[in-house]
């Protein structure tokens, strides 16, 4: 039996076909990292684009889980 956990990671910029943001790839790293060293597994991850191309944020949808 597994218990699951979703975060959401708000990104600096919009992230376009190869254009990412250095920060934006050492936050992601830092949460993976950290969740991992509390015993949570990466599942799944979404990128959620933001459809409005006036905002220069979207977010990253992460999905972790351990054994209960």
């Amino acid at each position: 039996m597994f218990e699951y956990k979703s975060e959401v990671l708000t990104t600096n910029i919009k992230w376009v076909d190869d254009k990412t943001n250095e920060t934006d790839i050492a936050r992601l790293d830092e949460l993976i990292n950290k969740r991992t060293q509390e015993g949570w597994e990466l599942v799944t991850y979404s990128y959620m684009a933001n459809g409005i191309t006036a905002h220069l944020h979207s977010a990253i949808l992460i999905t972790f889980r351990k054994e209960k």
